[in-house]
């Protein structure tokens, strides 16, 4: 699954360690996310959606065709 986790987070020119303090986790899963090498679960996508104030459709980009 894709996300806008690294577009939005450089528009409010903040660091990696900054979001992941304001979402509660640590600075390797946001890495991990932005990366796609982890899938938020929906609590966190929630969080970090919220934070941004977006939905969670506007962060993580949901393929459609079952890919």
């Amino acid at each position: 699954m894709e996300n806008r986790i690294a577009q939005l987070r450089k528009e409010r020119r903040m660091s990696q360690a900054e979001l992941a303090e304001a979402v509660e986790v640590t600075r390797q899963t946001i890495i991990s996310l932005e990366s796609g090498r982890y899938n938020a679960s929906l609590l966190l996508a929630h969080k970090i959606a919220r934070y941004f104030g977006l939905t969670i459709e506007d962060v993580f980009l949901f393929e459609e065709d079952g890919k």
